[in-house]
């Protein structure tokens, strides 16, 4: 490493003196058949797989070390080889972001590339061959670290492998952009590099990686690494030739880099610069040039550090992976009670994927009720059909297919179904009378401490539970469909809402692998509040006289995983006139009710659109029931006031007391919507554009929080 990026690097270090440290272990060990003394180096932090391994300054500072060492070793002849591998389950997971999010300036993180560089790629210069050996999860730097080997090997039960770099607004600084696609290919590579980035950070298991020629080998996890060197013996002994196909540098490569422009513009639309910066690299390294490669990539991740939307991906990381974990305002789980069997009212498709979720979760007994057997057996038959589905993939055997189908039923008289229940949620129609009419029939029969849970996605819980003789426990317990991909689980405190009920949601959504936040029972609690102002605010320009198409166009800026109508196509423009209706009577004074659409539902329509060219184009029976004034914006006004509303709306769900603090809304927004985390949510991007102190005169996050600290 040079004098100078060694300075910087301790610079670097000592800016963050609460690194975990990782340690870079050597020993030594003779390989089989007699091929020769070899140096094994073994990233470990010290802490059990809970807490995986990272790439700080000074763990870099350690590798360096060992790198020094084996080094002299290969020179003079002592060792035939190098491998590096992880303490048990965890390789390495990358960078560590907690250090990202110290840097101040564009040197240090300059710097930080640097580094990283200059260490790695000494793996590639030793005198002798080394080896890679991913024995478990490795992402980001953890991943770059073993393209730098000569030879890599890979555990088939390696569960997570990806550079999610791009995802959190970075590119793969320390030799992925480089070197993936000159080990297998341009294609390849921007499908793992940016597709499967902003596909919510999609893994490669072990078998995955193997097949798209990262790695060399595979072999089982039970006797990983002895199988690796044995291998690699008989690599080094040249007893077994390792081939790769020749990496196609025509053509293919350019189309390929194409292809991820329009990947990148599908999911962000220009919004977010990280993607555009790793396929530029890509494209830079076609002939193969390594070093134009890694100063790009110095360069894209020195900028990229300082940049808004990395410090927003750092934050909605840390929200998702760490305040996720510890709801703010949750009681203390000893509170909660056992849940050994639940009760699902209604048995239509929200009902019953509700019941497949409890059912896969919780191993309990789970009964449906309806109105009518008809109901009752497509419900429970929905069940089964999604049960034998995870069968047929391979996800359970048949054991465990026939013990969860035993495990549903269904009945038409709740006191037989609910009498022995802890656990009763419903998943009626969404109108307050059915509601509490239901509750009171589940509360005569269901047991004094079971839990009566309501799926309402906007009305009030302590209304549903006013009559009861117990209302203390009806809590709110607010999906997101589809059911099985959001995580979110908007947990809603009614007024009379005692602990113990509280605690055992919050159980039980940790149980059902959930994002739990609590909620203040308020007209449409978080998510659905939110989006109904940003829908409504287009709505109304549309109805002013904005053509749909800017009024459209004019939110991709954000870059959210779909247009404001094609969304309102997937919830159905009946639930969202319904809960824009809700509000409207709580607010009318923000909250309007369109007229047009109104008329689309009233007419029957799915949505907006129709797709007769496979493209979602203005539905001609739709354009001719719009009723249009003559108020034309732009699409810079038009953002600007969709924009000045959604902030409106967020500091007054604050003042509110909606949620303890602002990092719930963006958890919520990213958990529940899926808003991309280059917004952070949605909080970080309204401080970074100015609108939260033009709107509410005053930022909703600390500088340094979401932001380059000051």
């Amino acid at each position: 490493m040079s004098t100078t990026t060694a300075e910087l690097l301790k610079g670097a270090a000592e800016l963050f003196p609460d690194e975990v440290v990782t340690q870079a272990h050597v020993r030594h060990l003779d390989l089989p058949g007699g091929v020769g003394r070899f140096a094994l180096i073994t990233l470990d932090n010290g802490f059990d797989h809970t807490k995986p391994t990272t790439f700080g300054p000074q763990s870099l500072a350690n590798l360096n070390a060992a790198l020094d060492q084996v080094e002299k070793e290969a020179a003079e002849g002592s060792v035939v080889g190098v491998g590096l591998t992880g303490k048990p389950f965890i390789f390495a997971v990358g960078a560590d972001l907690k250090g990202m999010e110290l840097l101040r300036r564009h040197e240090d993180a300059l710097a930080v590339g640097k580094g990283g560089h200059e260490v790695f790629k000494r793996l590639a210069h030793l005198a002798v061959p080394t080896f890679a050996y991913y024995n478990g999860a490795a992402m980001g730097g953890g991943a770059e670290v073993g393209l730098h080997c000569t030879y890599r090997t890979v555990s088939k039960a390696l569960p997570a492998f990806s550079f999610p770099e791009v995802f959190l607004g970075l590119v793969p600084g320390w030799g992925g952009c480089t070197l993936l696609p000159n080990l297998i290919g341009a294609d390849r590579a921007v499908k793992l590099i940016v597709e499967n980035s902003l596909n919510q950070n999609k893994q490669l298991k072990g078998p995955e990686v193997y097949e798209l020629g990262i790695a060399d080998a595979i072999f089982d996890s039970q006797d990983f690494l002895e199988q690796s060197l044995r291998w690699t013996a008989a690599v080094l002994s040249g007893e077994l030739e390792v081939a790769r196909p020749e990496v196609d540098r025509g053509e293919t490569w350019d189309q390929a880099v194409e292809w991820g422009r329009a990947v990148a513009d599908g999911k962000v639309h220009g919004a977010a610069p990280a993607a555009y910066r790793a396929l530029d690299i890509i494209a830079s390294v076609k002939d193969g040039d390594l070093q134009q490669g890694y100063d790009a990539e110095d360069r894209a991740l020195a900028d990229l550090s300082m940049s808004g939307e990395l410090r927003s991906g750092i934050y909605a990381f840390n929200l998702v992976q760490k305040r996720a974990k510890r709801p703010a305002g949750a009681p203390d789980r000893s509170l909660a009670r056992p849940v050994t069997k639940v009760g699902v009212v209604g048995a239509g498709l929200m009902a019953s994927q509700l019941a497949l979720l409890f059912l896969r979760r919780l191993q309990v007994p789970v009964v449906l009720t309806d109105i009518d057997q008809e109901r009752i057996d497509k419900g429970v038959g929905y069940v089964h059909a999604e049960v034998d589905k995870l069968l047929g993939k391979g996800r359970i055997d048949q054991d465990k297919a026939n013990r969860l189908k035993a495990l549903v039923t269904g009945v038409l008289d709740k006191a037989e179904g609910f009498a022995d229940a802890d656990f009763v949620i419903e998943a009626v129609f969404e109108e307050m009378s059915v509601k509490q009419q239901v509750f009171a029939e589940v509360e005569a029969v269901a047991p004094e401490h079971a839990v009566l849970a309501t799926n309402t996605s906007s009305l009030s819980v302590s209304e549903m539970a006013k009559g009861l003789a117990h209302p203390e426990r009806v809590v709110g317990f607010h999906f997101f469909n589809p059911v099985a991909v959001l995580p979110l689980l908007e947990i809603v405190r009614g007024e009379d809402t005692d602990d113990a009920t509280l605690a055992t949601a919050f159980d039980v959504a940790k149980k059902l692998r959930k994002t739990a936040v609590l909620v203040k029972d308020a007209p449409a609690f978080v998510v659905n509040r939110i989006l109904t102002r940003f829908m409504g605010e287009i709505q109304n320009v549309i109805d002013e006289g904005t053509p749909v198409d800017v009024a459209e166009r004019a939110v991709e800026p954000l870059g959210l995983p779909m247009s404001p109508l094609v969304l309102l196509e997937l919830v159905g423009p009946a639930i969202g006139l319904h809960v824009s209706e809700t509000l409207h009577r709580a607010f009318p004074d923000r909250f309007t009710v369109s007229p047009n659409l109104k008329a689309v539902v009233d007419a029957g329509k799915r949505g907006f659109y129709a797709y007769d060219s496979g493209k979602p184009e203005l539905d001609p029976e739709v354009a001719a029931l719009l009723r249009q004034g003559d108020t034309v914006l732009t699409e810079e006004q038009t953002l600007a006031r969709v924009l000045d509303a959604v902030a409106e709306e967020i500091r007054l769900m604050l003042d509110e007391g909606v949620v303890a603090e602002a990092q719930d809304i963006d958890l919520c927004l990213i958990t529940g919507a899926g808003w991309p985390f280059h917004l952070g949510g949605l909080t970080p991007y309204l401080d970074r554009a100015g609108v939260s102190e033009r709107v509410a005169g005053k930022r909703f996050l600390d500088v340094g929080t979401a932001s380059v600290p000051a």
